[in-house]
């Protein structure tokens, strides 16, 4: 019995062997990439969570990708209470208000912010890109329109995926 063993042993050895021309397994390039997109996804979100931001990741099933998920404020920008300004004050009011949301962006707190088309009680939004209500809270309350009483502000986490741009 114990020479039954060695000759399966060294049987495979040698099969081991004879195969062996090249032992590393290949990736094909679309397995390759999608370990790199893996990879960078997995380092963009190690990154985002070591800064305080929300996040989550889940598996495309229609696509198999893998797709990066981040939480995000949003702030809709309300009519104010206080509207009276005379014209020459609220559009002094308005480009600081430009001005404030252009820093925002410059700076890389919002990734967008307009207004709406209508004349309706919700003004605009502006997308904050930061890790905390508070942050965004602050940062938005800290616009001058919202100072003035022109604008009210609401805001609200919001998630969105990375990467995907707006069509």
């Amino acid at each position: 019995m114990k020479i039954l063993g060695y000759i399966f042993l060294v049987f495979g050895i040698l099969s081991c062997e004879t195969n062996s021309t090249n032992t590393t397994p290949e990736i094909s390039s679309e397995g390759k990439a999608q370990q790199d997109t893996l990879t960078s996804i997995l380092k963009i979100k190690e990154r985002l969570n070591s800064e305080g931001f929300q996040t989550f990741d889940y598996v495309d099933e229609k696509s198999g990708d893998t797709i990066l998920m981040q939480q995000y404020f949003i702030a809709f920008l309300k009519r104010g209470e206080s509207r009276s300004q005379s014209k020459e004050e609220a559009d002094s009011i308005q480009k600081l208000h430009l001005a404030h949301l252009g820093k925002m962006y410059e700076e890389g707190y919002a990734d967008i912010s307009g207004p709406f088309g209508d004349d309706g009680e919700i003004r605009g939004i502006t997308i904050y890109n930061v890790p905390t209500l508070q942050m965004a809270d602050s940062l938005a309350n800290s616009d001058p329109a919202v100072k003035a009483g022109r604008l009210q502000i609401e805001i609200h986490p919001w998630w969105a995926a990375k990467g995907f741009p707006l069509r």
